[in-house]
């Protein structure tokens, strides 16, 4: 980052503790809810209502409504699952390494970013469970004992997610909800009607903003961020092993867990950029997301992307350089079979589009910054798909290759799911305060002490 970035102010010089928090604030008590939001809102709704349609026809009819095979028995559900986890992970990450660091900038995306980790992780732990043969039995997942003494086989990797998911979701709810308290007490000082006020009151805990309640809240809060990182970073890296653990090829590899950890913050980072933008745009927030903190992420994103071209350079030279035939197979698989139309997609949106972002007019063009990370979100779930696809297509047997076909309820159930995450988040967004409006202002009296 040159010096001239570093002195620009994330901040408005010009900006108010008032203004800041009327700012924030004001889109949900006073304004209410406008004609964008409500058609949104509506689309959503139906589509939320499709997937539990499709979840109905699935409980029904059983999977093979979907278009899994003898090899291929994983097919969407767990591609889909691995992608959402991966956006969901990067959120508490992204909010925790800022924080250790303390990277200022941190206050305008921190609140929405842990939003999104927690509705985009409620929604892939969804997809291993719809996966099972019988659904309705998902709790047999759970360690815990029973008259039956049939305990949790941990040779299983469906044992191992659920383990990790489930810690993770707990985390990250009493992570966000905890950064929230002193928010939710501004905003029952501020609501007007009765309810808003009771409502926001009993979340907040009775908080008072004294001394000794902000000292609490900053020793535990930088507490849960240190724990959240090697927390973040174990739980991927446990996704990644479903695979690695396996005598796949193409899977068998050490670099999955970091791989994975990788992917993780790259799409989770394209995302928050994604949601950054329609917030700004949806809400008025150009005082608090400025083009500091899109140049900042941008940096961030193209690192990511380098990364990723690393990974899967050592992807490469490891199955070539071991020599097996099944991994040799597998590798020129990846690039002239019947899949390699859409992974040299997948390098396109991961590894090439995104290094336009070495410019610094691209970094700040909110266009080329909203249909890159929508492209590079694309890339992901297609790496998603292809690391199951390519294997479990092309294994050991060449009897048994055998391509996968999505049929349309594989493509109702992925694109409702996204219905039902856009619908979460814009009932967060009517209801809680999108930008964490105490961190902002401790920034502003920073900056105003430095220019004094």
């Amino acid at each position: 980052m040159s010096g001239s970035a570093l002195r620009e102010p994330p901040l408005p010089p010009g900006a108010s503790y008032g203004e800041l928090i009327g700012v924030v604030a004001d889109p949900v008590l006073e304004r209410g809810t406008g004609r964008p939001w409500r058609i949104a809102f509506a689309v959503t709704l139906l589509m939320t209502l499709g997937l539990g349609i499709c979840i109905a026809w699935l409980f029904i009819q059983g999977v093979g409504i979907w278009g899994i095979n003898t090899p291929v028995v994983w097919g969407f559900a767990i591609a889909n699952f691995v992608w959402w986890l991966g956006i969901g992970h990067a959120g508490t990450l992204i909010s925790a390494l800022l924080l250790i660091t303390r990277q200022h900038w941190r206050a305008s995306i921190n609140r929405f970013a842990e939003a999104m980790t927690l509705f985009a992780a409620v929604i892939a732990g969804l997809f291993p469970i719809l996966h099972l043969g019988r659904p309705y039995r998902f709790y047999w997942l759970v360690p815990y004992p029973n008259t039956m003494e049939v305990w949790p086989q941990w040779r299983s990797a469906l044992v191992w997610d659920f383990a990790a998911i489930s810690t993770y979701i707990i985390f990250s709810l009493l992570f966000w909800y905890w950064g929230l308290i002193p928010d939710l007490a501004t905003m029952r000082d501020r609501a007007r009607s009765r309810a808003a006020r009771y409502a926001y009151g009993v979340l907040s805990m009775g908080w008072r903003g004294s001394a000794r309640h902000w000292h609490r809240h900053d020793a535990l809060y930088r507490a849960m961020a240190a724990l959240a990182v090697p927390l973040v970073v174990s739980v991927h890296s446990v996704v990644g092993m479903d695979f690695a653990a396996s005598l796949m090829p193409g899977w068998q590899e050490t670099i999955f867990p970091p791989y994975f950890v990788i992917g993780a913050m790259f799409s989770g980072f394209a995302m928050v950029v994604t949601l950054a933008i329609l917030l700004r745009r949806g809400l008025g927030l150009e005082k608090v997301i400025t083009p500091r903190h899109f140049d900042a992420m941008a940096k961030i994103v193209l690192a990511g992307s380098v990364a990723m071209a690393i990974s899967y350079t050592t992807e490469w030279f490891t199955g070539w350089y071991g020599g097996e035939r099944a991994e040799l197979t597998h590798l020129g698989h990846l690039f002239t079979g019947a899949y390699a139309p859409i992974y040299y997609g997948m390098l396109a949106c991961n590894v090439l589009i995104p290094q336009v972002f070495w410019l610094r007019a691209a970094r700040r063009n909110l266009v080329t910054l909203f249909l890159v990370t929508i492209l590079i979100n694309i890339g992901m779930w297609l790496e998603r798909i292809l690391i199951i696809w390519n294997t479990l297509s092309h294994g050991h047997l060449p009897s048994m290759w055998h391509l996968f076909y999505p049929t349309f309820w594989d493509w109702a159930t992925l694109l409702c799911s996204i219905g039902l995450f856009t619908f979460l988040f814009l009932v967060f967004v009517r209801i809680f305060p999108a930008v964490a409006m105490h961190d902002l202002n401790k920034r502003l009296y920073q900056e105003k002490e430095e220019r004094a």
